[in-house]
């Protein structure tokens, strides 16, 4: 048999054939998936809201501290009045519930607790690596300076490591609804905060309506000091969103991105540059991002060879954890053990840490994953 000489690869194999494809970095035995399990494996979190994953008795105490006055008075109450963990009728309506946090986050002591708190609660369930992102400028009610913003987070984190060795890091958003120039300033000081807590910048808020392009002169900035960046896109506009995040912007990873499938050229372009995808799936069907879990993109993507990621968006408003994304995914998308374990390390490989650093912390991650899948492998015969 002959082949064209287009055809050919080295030695005159066709690169039409097909390839058995390589075998998973990490031998993963049959194991019952179960929350327990989830819960065990080391994870990250690398799309996480700092003012949409706070605890609600906190929210409620700083609010009897502070003199704010609340849509509700209980945890109940409260909890139905930021529509935690129900479907909204679109992602206006679910940002309303930022109004009610924010209220409640607007001093030095209130950082530092949501911050601390957030990071003591993702190291219980096993989160190795976290990503808090926020936007400053929506704290200054009570006249904080930006960087008395920045440092009481940073310092609400570090105390959380200390006590329980958890890796973090944190990525400051401008908002799409806001000037391309308070987007400038907040560039300006993520480039301050480069190498001192802060590891990259997002563009966040509602999408229709307010281009990213629009903030292009804050990312170039990021970009010419060499800081990592992500935006919001995809979520709830159409792939041109994804398309301007990339070419305009310039993002190193795209933070939702369920609409990048009605674009298969650009999605293409988003496989083959590596370009992970920041999912987040109980979150997009609140948002009504997608009609329903099973109508999520996540399997197809992963299946198709993207570089996804697991997250959780707001834990508070959409009453989830890391763990219960991964076995939401599992139950009603279908996704494996062995494809768990991918997304899990895609996690750590998404990262925003340096190459060094994420190197030995996947050398280390892949360890833990083998030994605790060794552990349940003897605790399920």
């Amino acid at each position: 048999m002959t082949v064209d000489d287009d055809d050919a690869g080295p030695a005159g194999i066709s690169s039409t054939a097909w390839h058995k494809p390589p075998p998973p970095t990490l031998a993963v035995p049959r194991l019952e998936v179960t929350e327990a399990l989830l819960h065990a494996l080391p994870k990250t979190d690398l799309h996480c809201h700092l003012d949409g994953s706070m605890r609600l008795k906190t929210i409620l105490e700083l609010a009897h501290e502070q003199k704010v006055k609340l849509p509700a008075h209980d945890e109940p109450g409260l909890a139905k009045a930021i529509h935690m963990g129900e479907l909204c009728k679109n992602l206006e309506d679910y940002l309303v519930a930022f109004d009610v946090t924010c209220s409640v986050l607007q001093t030095e002591e209130a950082l530092y607790r949501a911050a601390y708190e957030l990071a003591i609660d993702a190291a219980a369930e096993n989160v190795r690596y976290l990503e808090v992102r926020y936007a400053p400028v929506l704290h200054q009610q009570r006249g904080l300076k930006l960087t008395t913003i920045i440092d009481s987070v940073l310092e609400g984190l570090r105390a959380a490591k200390r006590e329980t060795r958890i890796r973090t890091g944190v990525i400051l958003c401008g908002i799409r609804h806001m000037s391309p120039e308070t987007s400038l300033r907040l560039a300006e000081l993520c480039v301050a905060y480069k190498n001192r807590g802060v590891v990259g910048f997002d563009l966040a808020g509602a999408e229709a309506n307010f281009p990213a392009k629009e903030h292009k002169e804050a990312f170039a900035l990021i970009l010419k000091n060499n800081v990592n960046c992500t935006a919001h896109a995809g979520e709830a506009y159409g792939p041109e969103s994804i398309a301007q995040a990339l070419h305009n912007l310039g993002s190193h990873r795209i933070g939702h991105g369920v609409r990048l499938r009605e674009d298969g050229d650009l999605l293409n372009y988003v496989n083959d540059h590596r370009i992970p995808i920041e999912c987040c799936p109980s979150s997009n069907v609140q948002t009504r991002a997608v009609t329903d879990m099973k109508a999520h993109p996540l399997k197809f993507y992963f299946d198709y060879g993207l570089r996804v990621t697991i997250n959780t968006d707001n834990r508070l408003i959409t009453n989830t954890s890391v763990t219960r994304e991964y076995m939401v995914a599992h139950q009603e998308l279908g996704l494996s053990l062995e494809d768990i374990t991918t997304i899990i390390v895609s996690g750590f490989k998404s990262a925003f840490l340096p190459f060094r650093e994420k190197q030995d912390v996947l050398k280390s991650v892949n360890e833990e994953i083998a030994q605790t899948l060794k552990r349940f492998e003897h605790e399920q015969r």
